[in-house]
C-alpha cells in the first residue's frame, strides 16, 4: 500500500519516457524521468517518499524532506499568502501552513515548530496547533536532568506548555513563571519531576544553592542601579517582588539574606541600602 507523507521502498512495474510508476499494478505512484536513476529495471526497489505535487496529484521523490508524516519539527517559513503560509521542507512543492493550525501569525523567515498531518482532503499539512497531540512521554529524564524546549501553548490557569527536545511533554508551571514568555520562545531550564505518565513538570530557575548566588548579584547590581536603595525589604508582597525581579518572595528572602551576612545591605523597616564603603 502507498503512504502518502512517508519515505517506503516500491518496486518499478512500468517505464514511461517522463518516468517510471512504482507500486504495483492496481496502486501505482509516478517518480519523475529527472529522478529516476541510472540503468533501472522493471521490478527494480527503489526508496523514495510520496506526497501531492502543485496539482493535487500523488507523486514519489528520491529526494529526503525535513519532515514525515506524525513527526514535529522545526521549519522556515518561504513565504506567506492570504491562506497561510508556505514551508520549506526541502521538497519542490513548499509545505502548505494554514491560518488556523498557527498559534501566531508566521512570516518569511520565521521558523515555527510543526507536526505534519494528512487533512480532510487527503492532503499534507503543517500544523502549530496540533504538536501538543503529538509530544511523547519521556523516556531519558529525571529530576534536574537540564533540558532546553519550544513554548508551544499558554494556559493562564496552569502555565506554559513545553515541547521538550521539540518531543517529549513539559510544563512550566504558573508557580515557576517569574518571566513573561511567548508561543514560539525556546527555553532552557531542569525537570523538577517525571510524572508517572512521562510527562515533565518543569522550572526555568537553577537549583536552590547556584540559583541564589546568580540572584544575590542581581539584587545588588539593581540596587546599585537604582542608587543604592530599594524602597522595600524582604517583607514586600510576592506580586512586588516578582514585578520587579522575576521570582519568587523566598527565592528573593534568600538572596537577600546572603548579601546581609556578607554585610553588602543593611535591611530598613521599609527599605533595603547598600553597605556604605
Amino acid at each position: 500500500m502507498i503512504q502518502i507523507g512517508k519515505k517506503q521502498c516500491l518496486n518499478i512495474v512500468s517505464k514511461t519516457e517522463f518516468g517510471v510508476y512504482l507500486g504495483t499494478r492496481e496502486e501505482k505512484v509516478l517518480l519523475p524521468i529527472k529522478q529516476v536513476p541510472d540503468d533501472v529495471e522493471i521490478g527494480d526497489a527503489l526508496t523514495v517518499f510520496v506526497y501531492r505535487d502543485s496539482q493535487d496529484r500523488l507523486i514519489a521523490t528520491t529526494n529526503t524532506p525535513k519532515i514525515e508524516l506524525d513527526e514535529i519539527k522545526r521549519l522556515r517559513v518561504a513565504q506567506t499568502s492570504q491562506i497561510g503560509a508556505f514551508l520549506d521542507w526541502g521538497l519542490e512543492k513548499d509545505l502548505f501552513l494554514p491560518f488556523k493550525e498557527q498559534s501566531y501569525k508566521v512570516k518569511p523567515g520565521d521558523e515555527c515548530l510543526v507536526v505534519l498531518y494528512i487533512d480532510k482532503s487527503n492532503r499534507l499539512c503543517a500544523s502549530m496547533r496540533r504538536v501538543y497531540n503529538y509530544l511523547v512521554p519521556a523516556e531519558c529524564y529525571q529530576k534536574d536532568s537540564a533540558v532546553v524546549g519550544t513554548v508551544i501553548e499558554i494556559n493562564p490557569d496552569y502555565g506554559a506548555y513545553i515541547a521538550v527536545d521539540d518531543k517529549y511533554y513539559g510544563m512550566v508551571p504558573n508557580n515557576e513563571l517569574f518571566e513573561s514568555l511567548k508561543i514560539g520562545d525556546h527555553i532552557e531550564g531542569r525537570v523538577i519531576k517525571v510524572r508517572p505518565d512521562g510527562k515533565l513538570t518543569l522550572s526555568l530557575r537553577k537549583k536552590a544553592y547556584i540559583q541564589m548566588d546568580e540572584d544575590s548579584q542581581f539584587i545588588l547590581d539593581e540596587i546599585k542601579k537604582r542608587g543604592g536603595r530599594l524602597p522595600f525589604n524582604d517583607k514586600a508582597s510576592p506580586e512586588l517582588i516578582k514585578s520587579q525581579f522575576n521570582m519568587s518572595k523566598n527565592e528573593f528572602k534568600r538572596a537577600v539574606g546572603r548579601l546581609f551576612k556578607e554585610r553588602k545591605i543593611v535591611i530598613n523597616p521599609d527599605s533595603i541600602e547598600l553597605v556604605s564603603d
